[in-house]
């Protein structure tokens, strides 16, 4: 929530529509995926000879317009919403990322993080290859291009085999749009139909935007092939587990949107039910902290007989900006983004739930507008059990020290929110809510046990020039 929630790569799009105005309709998809990533965006078109693209700094609607949209030529495109985890926020590392081979120009946009990037730029580098950008959807895309192969199928089987970690891509060549997913399946990726032609994105409510049908989600491992012959799937690369990212049910896809069929709404809805069975407490209303654990907050109150009400207040229209705030701005803090309802919470018990705490920076301003505004108790409630372990999957979260599950005991955090109790959800609890079992789902910032052997931080350190900053300090 506001500056202390975790922060995901990016979204991306993917469309092959001959006939129609492919760079509008990446607008529009882009659009609905802007709660990915609002550090940059791009996209990236061709018309079966050419290939153009325009990438910018700020959110879709700062970076496109009708002048830009009508330089973008073509009936296939992709495109991108970046928040960086790997490689600073600046204009370089805008996506779609372009390279160059024999078998022609590739464009690229990435969703998730390569946990052996650094070994892969190294030997990359020492085999000739440059490197224009400090992120790791460009080594992905230069590993693509120099791995041997008849085709782009070929290719990027090949280079799957070497990537590790977490990667959703959806990649453009003259002539195809390609979707790839990793074995483990991390990062979400889907399929649907738009007017006879095929769609590709990050969730499916992208989908809904456009008027596009639902048709399935790319599989881990598989590749995807879409170009005038149609849909032509490709085994990629096989892992023996899947390890979905536990935090797309808790707070980074919409809650409009279906994964594993499973729309997500309802299952937030679950959330806050397990923590009304789990943590009971006697109320007069129940507040979910807005967007992301509204639907949670709703379930509590259900499952609670508590009445729900919004007695917290949002501004939604406070983005990514360039302006940057005076100091009394920034003294004012969290009171930018959300605001309260004094009639609402003013002598009453209040029980506040919330997706999670990562750093424990905001929690305990937002609980303390709500005392401001006369609760007489705030008692939190969290949808995700407490955050230990850091993420290299491609969540910006922090380093392990600055997590305040990892430095502190659930009593102390309550005290350190200035909360009257605490209630974390159990990891049980989280995946009745979800209806999956915990084999097919990555729970290592809960557990500590990731799905793959990760490089040490160094190693994404070191993909940084001028010298690297801790992937947590870009928050």
């Amino acid at each position: 929530m506001a500056e202390d929630n975790l922060r995901e790569a990016c979204g991306v799009f993917g469309v092959y529509a001959p006939g129609e105005d492919v760079a509008r309709v990446s607008f529009f998809g882009l659009f609905s995926l802007q709660h990915r990533g609002q550090e940059s965006a791009g996209i990236a078109t061709s018309d079966g000879r050419r290939m153009h693209v325009h990438t910018g700094m700020g959110l879709v609607s700062q970076v496109f317009d009708e002048r830009e949209l009508a330089r973008l030529p073509g009936h296939l495109a992709i495109g991108h919403n970046r928040y960086s985890t790997t490689g600073s926020s600046k204009l370089c590392n805008a996506q779609p990322v372009m390279v160059s081979s024999p078998l022609g120009d590739l464009a690229l946009a990435h969703n998730g993080n390569i946990v052996n990037a650094g070994y892969l730029r190294r030997q990359l580098e020492v085999h000739g290859c440059e490197f224009r950008a400090s992120t790791d959807s460009e080594i992905i895309g230069q590993l693509i291009v120099s791995s041997p192969g008849r085709n782009w199928p070929e290719k990027i089987s090949h280079a799957m085999r070497r990537l590790e970690g977490a990667y959703s891509l959806a990649i453009l060549t003259r002539e195809a749009l390609i979707g790839v997913r990793d074995p483990l399946g991390v990062r979400p990726l889907c399929l649907g139909r738009y007017n006879g032609s095929w769609v590709l994105a990050s969730e499916t409510c992208a989908l809904d935007h456009l008027g596009a049908h639902f048709v399935r989600e790319v599989a881990p491992g598989e590749v995807v092939t879409i170009n005038g012959e149609g849909l032509m799937s490709f085994p990629g690369a096989v892992s023996v587990r899947q390890a979905l990212c536990i935090f797309e049910f808790i707070y980074f896809a919409r809650p409009d949107s279906v994964i594993s069929d499973r729309l997500l709404y309802p299952v937030r809805q679950a959330m806050g039910r397990q923590l009304a069975g789990q943590y009971p407490v006697e109320a007069d209303t129940v507040i979910g902290v807005p967007d992301s654990a509204t639907a949670a907050g709703i379930g509590y109150a259900q499952a609670a007989g508590i009445p729900f009400t919004e007695g917290l207040l949002k501004n939604r229209y406070v983005g990514r900006t360039f302006i940057e705030p005076d100091q009394r701005m920034r003294d004012l803090g969290v009171r930018l983004k959300f605001n309260t309802l004094p009639q609402v919470v003013s002598g009453k018990r209040v029980v506040l739930v919330d997706d999670s705490i990562v750093r424990g920076t905001t929690t305990p301003r937002v609980v303390k507008l709500l005392r401001q505004a006369g609760a007489r108790e705030v008692h939190m409630r969290v949808c995700a059990p407490p955050i230990r372990h850091p993420c290299f999957f491609g969540v910006d979260m922090a380093t392990r020290r600055e997590l305040i599950a990892d430095q502190k005991t659930v009593p102390e955090i309550c005290q350190h929110i200035g909360a009257d109790s605490l209630g974390y959800q159990t990891v049980d609890g989280l995946l009745r809510a979800v209806g999956l079992p915990q084999e097919g789902l990555c729970l290592a910032c809960f557990t500590g046990q990731y799905p793959v052997p990760v490089q040490l931080e160094m190693d994404k350190l070191a993909l940084e020039t001028p010298p690297a900053v801790s992937l947590a300090s870009r928050r």
